[in-house]
């Protein structure tokens, strides 16, 4: 027990050493060793989750280590403790591996930026709080991860903080996983005045064992949580932080939107299915929020030109799927699509970063093309992740999305009809992004063509490596006999008798999902191979488009909404209410001054004077005692 203790410790606190040794000492190591020192401490975590990998097999109930005992208020106690179970397990293992991965692929990317030991040190801080949320065996620690993978994505944003709007983006960031972070903890407090505890296990014994279980208070819990997930992992209404984040540097927007942050709402609702499977209307809103969020986020990403803003609507629309996924219960095929996405999305991330690299910070994709030739690695990495993404048939994307469409079309025919269009308009903007950049003649400028290189092998090899991922991950859950559903089921145990088998009915499904992703990537290809149609210039979108362009207007509703008028309201504040209390206060003082400044001419300095009102104030003291009496 104590060896796992250790082993559970030196999987948190190794990257938070990364950490303090980047922060302080990274300026005077250089940058290749800060960047090594970056890089193996996420591989030690990495290594440490794989030995607890192996180990679960045998103790198939998990391992609960608690550290000490935390808050202790009447009946209400709460431990710092972990919990190492099927499902936390399976989450480290990408979040460190791919987290590795990327870390290795910033040494190369990151060599020339001279603040390249801080952007490591913020790295291993984000894996640290990533791994706590994950690894925690109540609520209250994965809030402690929560809000510090929110913190480091701001810093992390922000990070080339000379460019205003960099800042802007981060700041938008922090500012909206606040308002989801008040309603997860709004959910935490209603959790703990229910149950008394906040511990996993706890909560699970004492909702199974309930009689009387108050189902209005758990509603609006669970309702709150989901307010929490919506922030995290950018759904409607709470999404347009993260296409903002790419203004950080290529490998932070592959660490939050492939492998960690926004994941961490579907970690949080799958760890509580217990909760949010009695509350069915719950449910419903979350399978309905998500299946909009793909569809709206999908109609976007059609016409946006930014390589990474492409992606990064990628990102909300496939996080839309998998909110639909757990809306309608099939928690487990949530999981596999975000273990599937992690692969070919961080291995899209990297790709745009290696293309961007070798364009010199060049993003439009009207001013791409012909790179196919130029960048072998990079083409056939990315071509492989697109196949996947589009659920090309034998990738992985093909058997997670399948099973999304499969479970949302035995519940309901319109949000799987949602849901399908968002997957055919997927293929079209993938491989509108893959034609774009690496297809036909180069655009860009003559300077820009003769430095056109592939990229350095640290940055090729976890591209390689993604791109291997991406093509083999589905074989984790085949149908009728998927080893991911059999190890999560001390997770979640109603999976034992939810094993479905292929019929004609899911095979008809499956051949209507191909196709869809076949006429999407045809369309893709008629439209940017066959006519050679490169898109407008943006002062010459018109029409929906430039709706589509301007993602519905929705920033600028929520600015003239929100915004603009709390920025009237704090003025009102500082130049009415401040100054009319500042002259009140200063009015006290004024006053003050004055009566003192009257006082002071009655101190004349004369002894006469003085006696004489010593005299009259004696004569009243005697005066009132004898008519007192």
């Amino acid at each position: 027990m104590e060896m796992n203790t250790n082993i559970a410790l030196v999987l948190v606190l190794a990257p938070l050493l990364g950490f303090l040794v980047n922060v302080f000492f990274g300026k005077s190591l250089g940058k290749t060793l800060s960047g090594i020192i970056g890089t193996v401490t996420v591989f030690i975590s990495f290594i440490a989750t794989a030995y607890f990998f192996g180990g679960i097999s045998t103790q198939p109930q998990g391992i609960k280590i608690s550290l000490f005992d935390w808050i202790q208020i009447s009946n209400f106690s709460v431990d710092f403790g972990f919990q190492l179970d099927q499902l936390s397990i399976l989450w480290l293992l990408f979040v460190t591996g791919i987290g590795t991965l990327i870390h290795m692929y910033s040494i190369s990317y990151m060599h020339e930026d001279d603040n390249m030991h801080k952007f490591f040190a913020y790295l291993n801080l984000f894996i640290f709080f990533m791994i706590m949320l994950v690894i925690g065996s109540n609520l209250l620690v994965l809030f402690i991860g929560w809000e510090g993978v929110g913190l480091c994505s701001y810093l992390l944003i922000g990070f080339w903080y000379k460019n205003q709007e960099y800042n802007d983006a981060a700041k938008k960031a922090f500012i909206m996983n606040r308002i989801g972070d008040l309603g997860l903890l709004v959910g935490i407090f209603i959790i703990g005045n229910l149950f008394s505890t906040l511990d996993y296990a706890s909560l699970k014994t004492a909702i199974s064992s309930a009689t009387d279980l108050d189902m209005y208070m758990l509603s609006i819990a669970a309702f709150a949580l989901f307010i929490g997930a919506c922030g995290k992992s950018a759904q409607i209404p709470l999404y347009t932080w993260l296409p903002d984040a790419m203004a950080g540097p290529t490998p932070v927007s592959a660490l939050i939107h492939a492998a960690t942050m926004v994941t961490a709402g579907i970690f949080m609702i799958t760890r509580l299915n217990f909760i949010f499977d009695l509350t069915p209307f719950v449910q419903t809103i979350i399978a309905i929020v998500g299946a909009v969020t793909a569809l709206v986020a999908a109609t976007i990403g059609l016409v946006q030109n930014d390589i990474k803003k492409v992606l990064a609507y990628s990102t909300v629309s496939q996080l839309g799927l998998m909110f639909l996924a757990l809306g309608l219960g099939a928690y487990e095929v949530a999981v596999f699509h975000v273990i599937t996405h992690a692969f070919f999305k961080a291995c899209l991330f990297l790709g745009s970063g290696s293309v961007i690299h070798a364009l010199h910070g060049e993003q439009d994709m009207r001013n791409m093309g012909g790179l196919k030739k130029a960048m072998p690695i990079t083409f056939a990495t990315m071509l492989i992740a697109s196949l996947a993404i589009s659920g090309v048939p034998l990738f992985s994307g093909f058997f997670s999305k399948d099973e999304i469409l499969l479970v949302a079309f035995h519940q309901s025919i319109p949000l799987w009809i949602v849901a399908s269009i968002a997957s055919i308009m997927t293929a079209f903007y993938m491989f509108r992004l893959m034609f774009l950049t690496f297809f036909k003649e180069f655009r860009g400028t003559a300077e820009q063509k003769s430095h056109l290189h592939e990229s350095p092998a640290l940055i090729t090899a976890p591209l390689i490596i993604l791109a291997i991922l991406a093509t083999i991950g589905g074989l984790i859950s085949l149908p009728g006999n998927s080893w991911l559903n059999e190890y999560l089921t001390p997770i979640l145990p109603k999976l034992a008798t939810a094993e479905h088998h292929l019929g004609t009915t899911e095979y008809i499904l499956m051949a209507i999902a191909v196709i869809g992703g076949i006429i999407g990537i045809a369309l893709a290809y008629a439209k940017y191979i066959k006519q050679n149609s490169v898109p407008v210039a943006d002062a010459e979108i018109s029409g929906f488009s430039k709706v589509l362009y301007n993602k519905y207007y929705v920033d600028e509703f929520y600015d003239a909404l929100f915004v603009k008028p709390i920025n009237v309201l704090s003025r009102f504040f500082r130049d009415t209410i401040e100054t009319g209390l500042s002259s009140l206060v200063f009015g006290f003082g004024k006053l003050t001054n004055e009566l003192s400044y009257q006082g002071k001419k009655i101190q004349t300095g004369s002894i006469g004077l003085y006696l004489f009102a010593f005299v009259l104030g004696l004569c009243a003291i005697v005066s009132y005692l004898f008519l007192a009496q």
